[in-house]
């Protein structure tokens, strides 16, 4: 593809001038990491919290780049001079990144998806995928926990990619014949537009809740930012699935309904589209009752938890906006499996027990999780859980008062420390932790709980979910929280996995 060909897809024009002397060029590949930056490349140098990538250009272009893209307010390094040289000002890099991204590999879809919310994210998107599968759409979702697709999983980092990593994933998913794509979309990845390379044709909300003020600082600053997914990103035209059991629904209701986008709701409030009538426990398993939409229905959901049934039920309505009958939805959901680490039922220590790893990371999240699990405990309610460093400090004590608020045992260990002194941390969470213990190294603090485990407990291991390593002192290690539980019931002699 040509340089002038390219920059045909900026939203933010660039003057024609410019171009003279490049925009014959070809163009093999675009990237905002100047590392990656080949010969034939343009780069693009996004203005970060901590870097500014315009600090890179001299890099870049001597690595090969054909050009460079900075904001017009950034400044280049004193020793460079730009004169004569292919560096162009925009107003908003990070939306030409994705504009170039989405130009340079032009992958068409038939459906795009995408869910915001503090959680739920990764289950929903997964949920959504099989949906749509099983009613023979070759579909994929892109998340936190990787890419789940036709061809199986690979495991992933960031909750959104970045423009490019995500399109190239995307045209690998399109080569393997998928139609049909979910995303989460994040409070970052939304204020960065990584999600402007492609067009969303449904959106929904979840819920809510204090997580990233490191970064927005404030709560109404990371509201704004999951807003701009209705206020902006899905399509004119589109479709948005709202929970209204959160009460912040009702805003981002608001935001859907004054860009005039179809808007379909769900919860248990009489005036949703569709009404949660009832929820039963049944074993591990719930039966939901609905009414509304689609009529006066019951099914099963193969899950723990009453947030779970608000997750399928928002799948469900994306969906159904997506152009899936009821009728199909509702036969999909009893078939449904939890995504990985997300109140993942993984391993049973012995009669009438039950091991769960959940992602749960907030007071919020976590306060949600041991509610889930309390209905199905026939005797305590064990929780392993810890509060990640170099990260909001104030939600560290918030952490421990719920774990010692709503479960029976709490055992802190170590998260993700990073460059904290775990010890420290731990201090902090344990302060209103009163049904206790303290114990550093994750592996030892799950092997104790495991340990610990008699007929009729249930014990949660909360706040990593799906990932496979652990930071500590600035590196990062390898550490599964799947691996640690089988590793506990191989010491103990309890139990097995499922």
């Amino acid at each position: 593809m040509k340089v002038v060909e390219l920059l045909g897809k900026l939203r933010e024009p660039i003057e024609d001038f410019l171009l003279v002397n490049f925009g014959e060029k070809q163009v093999v590949g675009v990237t905002a990491d100047s590392r990656r930056v080949k010969k034939g490349f343009i780069f693009v140098g996004v203005p970060g919290s901590k870097i500014d990538g315009a600090q890179f250009v001299p890099k870049a272009l001597e690595q090969g780049a054909i050009l460079a893209i900075i904001s017009d307010q950034s400044k280049l390094p004193r020793d460079f001079d730009p004169t004569g040289k292919p560096v162009f000002r925009l107003q908003d890099p990070h939306l030409a990144l994705a504009d170039l991204a989405g130009g340079f590999y032009h992958v068409k879809l038939e459906k795009v998806a995408a869910v915001t919310g503090t959680n739920g994210k990764t289950s929903i998107a997964s949920f959504l995928r099989q949906i749509w599968a099983s009613t023979g759409k070759l579909a994929a979702n892109i998340g936190t926990i990787g890419i789940e697709g036709p061809s199986g999983a690979t495991y992933g980092g960031l909750t959104t990619p970045d423009p490019v990593g995500l399109m190239a994933s995307v045209s690998v998913l399109a080569k393997e014949g998928v139609t049909h794509l979910a995303l989460e979309a994040s409070s970052h990845g939304l204020e960065q537009k990584r999600l402007d390379c492609l067009t969303v044709d449904v959106g929904a909300f979840t819920n809510l809740t204090r997580d990233h003020l490191d970064y927005h600082l404030t709560f109404e600053n990371y509201r704004d930012a999951k807003s701009q997914l209705f206020s902006r990103l899905v399509r004119k035209d589109g479709h948005v699935v709202i929970n209204l059991d959160d009460p912040n629904g009702v805003h981002f209701l608001a935001v859907a309904r004054k860009r005039g986008l179809n808007c379909l709701t769900v919860g248990h409030d009489t005036e949703a589209d569709l009404v949660i009538r009832s929820i039963v426990v049944d074993g591990l398993e719930q039966v939901v009752e609905l009414s509304g939409l689609w009529g006066d229905v019951s099914f099963r959901v193969p899950m723990v938890g009453a947030f779970q049934v608000s997750n399928v039920l928002v799948a469900g309505l994306m969906a159904y906006a997506s152009g899936v009958d009821a009728e199909s939805v509702l036969a999909a959901i009893p078939n449904l499996k939890g995504a990985c680490g997300r109140m993942e039922l993984v391993a049973h220590a012995g009669a009438d027990t039950a091991i769960y790893i959940d992602y749960s990371h907030t007071p919020d999240s976590l306060e949600v999780a041991l509610k889930a699990l309390r209905p199905f405990v026939k005797g305590r309610l064990i929780v392993v859980f810890g509060a990640g460093g170099d990260r909001d400090t104030g939600k560290r004590p918030m952490m421990g008062k719920v774990a010692n608020d709503f479960a029976d045992y709490s055992i802190v260990t170590d998260d993700n420390p990073r460059s904290e002194d775990p010890a420290l941390i731990r201090a902090a969470v344990m302060e209103p932790v009163g049904n206790g213990v303290e114990i550093g190294g994750r592996q030892d603090a799950i092997t104790f709980g495991v340990d610990m485990m008699k007929p009729g407990d249930i014990l949660l291991v909360a706040g990593k979910g799906h990932e496979r390593g652990q930071i500590i002192a600035g590196k990062t290690l390898h550490f599964s929280d799947h691996e640690a539980v089988a590793q506990a019931l191989a010491d103990t002699g309890k139990g097995e996995m499922v």
